[in-house]
């Protein structure tokens, strides 16, 4: 019977271990995401000489009841005491699971889909620049899993607002990091 016993507690713990292996929920990649933003992702602008190229997204297992997604490219390490919001993109299309390199600025954004005003006043996507001699400040992409169709803002609403109503209509959310100094 000990036997038994002890190898039921073993089995037991081997599954409750492999469960925890295996991803689930809505997953987020970047080929141009990786550890260190690139030239491509750097703002072209405020002394900063990048690309400004918004990166190729796509996401998979988007949970049950997704009615749309959202993206955004935020800063918390700004020293603007509320972070900065580097690209803000809502009521993308559920079927839609992949963003390509640079769609903004070529218009391959899905039909319907609104780029709001970012911190730097523009409708597209601005790539990092962080003041100079500042620490690496990190970057943080993330797609939103929405159970609305449409958030009921145009691309005049404000990041903060934005950022409030992705809040209170995210049913699950996944996210890169990536870092940038200069």
């Amino acid at each position: 019977m000990k036997h038994i016993f002890q190898k039921a507690v073993i089995l037991s713990s081997l599954a409750l271990f492999s469960s925890g292996l295996m991803a689930e929920g809505l997953m987020l990649h970047s080929d141009d995401l990786k550890g260190q933003l690139s030239i491509n992702q750097v703002f072209n602008g405020f002394g900063c000489t990048g690309k400004n190229i918004s990166p190729e997204l796509s996401w998979e297992d988007a949970p049950e009841g997704t009615k749309s997604f959202a993206v955004t490219v935020y800063d918390p390490d700004a020293p603007t005491g509320s972070g900065w919001w580097h690209w803000i993109v809502f009521n993308i299309d559920k079927k839609t699971n992949y963003i390509s390199q640079d769609a903004c600025a070529l218009k391959k954004l899905p039909a319907g889909t609104i780029q709001s005003k970012t911190d730097f006043g523009g409708y597209k996507f601005g790539g990092a620049c962080p003041p100079e001699g500042d620490k690496a400040h990190a970057y943080i992409t993330t797609v939103y899993a929405l159970d609305v169709e449409d958030l009921k803002l145009d691309k005049e609403a404000s990041p903060a607002l934005v950022g409030y109503m992705l809040n209170v209509h995210t049913i699950e959310k996944s996210s890169l990091i990536t870092y940038y100094k200069r």
